[in-house]
């Protein structure tokens, strides 16, 4: 493998990482750029991997995700080298950006797990997050599984009515 192509895909990585206000996950990038058919998924493995040693993304892990943000390292190298990304490339990124912001940020933004206590019932842990700041969390305690899970789904469709209404009776 040249290193041109390589260069590429990191590019292709930091610039996408670039045109959000949230972190993606790596399950995201990889699902772009696997089904634009860029490169195949152990060389994408490898330019993330590069471009995490080399500190120009950095990853997080949340709730059993991984979570991939620019650094400052990462936004300067971008602007010295983005121009060698091909327009046609940046502009299939930013289309997909553009219709999927939503999903994609609730993917990383927003979290619900469960969890069986000692006691025998369930507790919820329901988060929404954005820019890296926590806006709200919720720890609910429900009888049973099949709850518990039905918790964590609606949370993830309607957190946003949930949050507001919230923010609605405090202030």
């Amino acid at each position: 493998m040249t290193q041109e192509p390589m260069t590429l895909y990191k590019l292709i990585v930091l610039y996408m990482l670039d045109r959000v206000s949230f972190p993606l996950t790596r399950a995201q990038i990889e699902g772009f750029i696997l089904e634009k058919e860029y490169t195949n998924y152990l060389t994408l493995q490898q330019a993330i991997g590069e471009l995490c040693e080399i500190k120009l993304i950095s990853t997080k892990t949340v709730h059993n995700r991984t979570q991939l943000m620019l650094t400052d390292e990462g936004r300067s190298t971008l602007t010295f080298f983005g121009s060698n990304i091909p327009e046609p490339i940046k502009e299939e990124i930013n289309s997909y950006l553009k219709e999927n912001s939503m999903e994609l940020r609730n993917e990383t933004a927003v979290t619900g797990q469960y969890f069986k206590t000692a006691g025998g019932s369930y507790q919820t842990l329901l988060a929404a997050t954005e820019r890296g700041e926590t806006l709200i969390e919720l720890k609910l305690s429900v009888p049973d599984e099949k709850t518990a899970s039905a918790v964590c789904d609606r949370w993830q469709k309607k957190n946003e009515a949930i949050y507001a209404a919230i923010m609605k009776e405090l202030f």
